[in-house]
């Protein structure tokens, strides 16, 4: 027994790429017994109090009696099933999404398997609950909903001894960890700490919809302060209450953050940036890439599932993407790596230098369309897309000018695709396409009711956020969602799986172009250019495994020997939410 506790405290790295599983949960078919470990054996009133194991009224009565568990719950025995209808009829009766959002957070604290069996059951209606729209308000008032600690917060208080404060994290086996610094969440603005919801709701995700294993998981608020005079006025503001730390001393904690890291965890464990601003976000990604498995959603998960909706699309445009025009309101993290990720698409289709198809695409920032005039005075990751022009201020007079097939929004203001813009737009294509792609839904740039109403039904529309299906003249649009949980749980799930050192740009490619195939006629019968989340756990499945077989092509993946059918490999490693039996 020594023994196994001294190797479940070390967390050996496995040659498949993850960690080992000591205790052969994982290899462990659902009809066979597993024991509920802690530190020793769980029983008693400190067994339904761990979450990992408790299962409520659905212990047996052998379990009962081994477990010391008489007396201790009512004598009802339940099943999983009955449990998870029961929880979801009381969700249903909360009228506030942050009501219901508290409901699922207190359900992952005390069961965790019954947290992820009813998101993965019921995803397309739990999915906006524990993340956006309604993440962002819970980020808003973190403070005070704020219960138990959910992850690691490391501040500058911690300065000099990051490493001490990764090991108190009593798991040692972590495949993915998800960071913020709490600076840009959504189009909500600096939050600080209480960014902390994001890591803790995208990894919920990367467990329910990818199949990572809940103890894998480790979210991280990196807090330097916050310059929302809001917060820091708040007496219950859970952060450091100063202005944040910014340059040398912002990058000196950051590089102890990601060595330490790599140092605690190892090479494989994957880093994904989450709501960093603009200007640390693209800094930190051009650091990184080529020391760390790192990758960044706003940017590149953005892109990636932005160019699956693009590329699905053609079926309904007609041509190939180096035949349509792209413009785009929003410059910033979003914006230029999806217009970066679309340049690449074309280049990799056509043989076409990137310099050459990045032409195709326009991008409008807050000073109008960016175009070669204003190139010295431009931010370095938008000097790219300054193309020879004249300059325009209005996106209604770029739409006019430019005639683009396809308008995307990532500016984080709501309602700037007015009706003059999409007029304009319909007025030069038979099916325009029309992404409004920023959170939450109060950000979107037009809704899908304006969209389908303004066009007079022609436009193929989708969005960050969910919006209900609309009737126009007879017929029946479902809106497309370009949500970033289409990609960034298969991509993680794709990276662990193979053992991969590093996120190349082709992995994106490869995810885009395995959602995209996921579209069925069915689907593009119904206006839509991206498949139902009900089948989100195939997809995933989906995208690992083209992922993998990427990072295996480039000599990336150190899982060896390559499985040889990867699809069934990842479904076959996939968590599954339900309950095991106990000795």
């Amino acid at each position: 027994m020594d023994s196994t506790l001294e190797s479940m405290k070390d967390g050996e790295a496995t040659v498949g790429g993850g960690v080992e599983d000591v205790y052969g949960e994982d290899r462990a078919t659902e009809d066979q017994l597993v024991t509920p470990w802690t530190v020793s054996v769980a029983s008693g009133y400190t067994l339904l109090r761990d979450p990992r194991h408790n299962k409520g009224l659905a212990f047996t009565e052998r379990e009962r009696d081994s477990h010391y568990l008489r007396g201790l719950l009512p004598p009802a025995v339940s099943t999983q099933e009955l449990q998870e209808r029961k929880l979801m009829q009381s969700i249903r009766n909360y009228e506030v999404p942050l009501h219901k959002y508290v409901a699922m957070m207190e359900l992952e604290e005390r069961n965790e398997r019954l947290f992820y069996k009813l998101l993965i059951d019921n995803v397309e209606e739990l999915l906006p609950v524990v993340y956006t729209p309604t993440v962002g308000e819970a980020c808003q008032k973190y403070g005070s909903i704020f219960k138990r600690p959910q992850g690691l917060y490391i501040s500058m208080k911690e300065k000099g001894k990051i490493l001490e404060v990764l090991k108190n994290w009593p798991e040692r086996s972590i495949q993915v960890i998800v960071v913020t610094d709490g600076e840009r969440i959504l189009g909500l603005g600096d939050l600080g700490c209480q960014g902390m919801g994001i890591p803790v709701g995208k990894l919920a995700l990367y467990t329910a919809l990818g199949g990572v294993r809940p103890s894998a998981c480790l979210p991280i608020t990196i807090d330097v302060g916050t310059n929302n005079q809001k917060l820091l006025d708040d007496e219950f503001y859970i952060g450091l209450k100063q202005k944040r730390t910014t340059g040398k001393e912002y990058y000196e904690l950051l590089e102890e953050f990601m060595s330490a890291v790599k140092q605690n965890y190892g090479e494989k464990v994957l880093v994904q940036f989450e709501d960093f601003a603009n200007h640390n976000a693209f800094e930190l990604l051009a650091k990184y890439r080529n020391t760390h498995l790192v990758f960044n959603d706003d940017i590149q998960g953005t892109a990636s599932v932005v160019l699956a909706g693009l590329v699905a699309s053609l079926k309904l445009l007609g041509g190939s993407l180096a035949d349509h025009t792209f413009l785009f309101l929003g410059a910033g993290e979003a914006g230029t790596g999806i217009a970066e990720l679309i340049a690449l698409e074309i280049s990799t289709k056509t043989n076409i230098p990137v310099e050459e198809t990045r032409k195709k695409i326009w991008l409008v920032d807050s000073k109008g369309l960016i175009v070669s005039s204003r190139k010295e005075s431009l931010q370095h990751f938008k000097q790219p897309w300054a193309h020879e022009h004249e300059p325009l201020t209005t996106l209604l007079d770029a739409v006019k000018a430019i005639k683009p097939s396809v308008l995307i929004g990532t500016s984080g203001v709501g309602q700037t695709f007015t009706k003059d813009v999409i007029e304009a737009l319909a007025a030069v294509n038979e099916r325009p396409l029309i992404m409004a792609l920023s959170n939450p839904t109060s950000q979107a740039e037009c809704t899908a009711e304006q969209a389908y109403t303004w066009t007079k039904g022609k436009a193929i529309f989708s969005s960050g956020s969910p919006f209900d299906p609309y009737e126009y003249d007879g017929k029946l649009f479902i809106p497309g969602q370009a949500n970033n949980a289409y990609i960034f749980p298969g991509l993680g799930f794709g990276l662990v799986i193979s053992g991969a050192i590093r996120v190349h740009d082709e992995m994106l490619l490869a995810a885009s172009e395995a959602l995209a195939n996921q579209v069925t006629q069915e689907h593009y019968d119904k206006g839509m250019i991206y498949p139902p989340l009900t089948n989100i756990r195939k997809i995933s499945a989906n995208i690992a495994a083209k992922v993998a077989e990427k990072a295996y092509d480039l000599g990336l993946a150190t899982r060896l020997p390559r499985p040889t059918d990867l699809l069934k490999y990842a479904e076959s490693c996939m968590y599954t939410p339900n309950y095991r039996s106990y000795r």
